[in-house]
């Protein structure tokens, strides 16, 4: 790889929810693009509607030329108490920046919107370089996958108990808050994410992942998990 590829994770002070319904989503999701940008552009932010992450998309299109990126997002995933991303620096010290204004901008967000005061994550953003050509075959994998703890009978997808592989994807083509739905062709939020990397290694996203879910062991990378 020539890319510096990192993981990243936070979670909510005591494992609390940090994402409480499709606004607070739709509000990360929308912070993911806004402040992935030298001049931050919080200052045209715009209301999201609660139950319209579409309109996130058409809002964000075109507009790409304008800005500066600090980093590329390869991949996310947002959980109900904390996020996963997958990224890169675009220059020294962008990934540092970018934490800054992602976390303190959705903390402000997220304290006012609930009334309440103090940290909202558990500490310093977890940060593990991605090194080792085994860990950048799977990392994306991982990361798509941790909807499946919201499956009934999928929850010990890291111990290979998946159950209905069939089940089991088409509760991640339905899940919302990641980049699957962008990688398998299906436009969710296409703006966000930097798909160039890995869609040259995954030519067919879609199929890899299927037959990722039906024969790959899991337990020859449980030592990469991030947890």
């Amino acid at each position: 790889m020539e890319v510096e590829l990192y993981h990243l994770l936070n979670r909510g002070v005591d494992k609390r929810q940090i994402f409480l319904d499709n606004q607070d989503c739709a509000r990360f999701v929308q912070d993911l693009y806004e402040f992935n940008d030298v001049p931050s552009a919080n200052n045209t932010r715009r209301r999201v509607p609660a139950d319209s992450p579409e309109g996130i998309v058409v809002d964000l299109v075109g507009r790409t030329s304008e800005r500066e990126l600090l980093v590329d997002i390869h991949g996310w995933c947002l959980m109900g108490n904390h996020y996963h991303l997958l990224v890169s620096e675009r220059d020294e010290g962008g990934i540092s920046k970018f934490l800054m204004k992602l976390n303190v901008g959705y903390a402000k967000y997220f304290n006012e919107r609930y009334k309440r005061v103090g940290t909202l994550f558990q500490g310093r953003t977890k940060r593990v370089h991605i090194e080792r050509d085994a860990h950048f075959l799977y990392i994306l994998h991982y990361i798509h996958l941790n909807p499946l703890d919201f499956l009934k009978g999928a929850e010990s997808w890291r111990t290979l108990e998946i159950g209905s592989s069939k089940k089991a994807l088409t509760h991640l083509e339905k899940y919302r808050w990641s980049s699957y739905a962008d990688y398998c062709g299906k436009k969710n939020f296409p703006s966000v994410i930097t798909k160039e990397l890995f869609g040259d290694v995954f030519k067919n996203y879609e199929r890899t992942i299927r037959s990722y879910m039906e024969d790959i062991e899991l337990a020859t990378v449980k030592p990469l998990l991030l947890e």
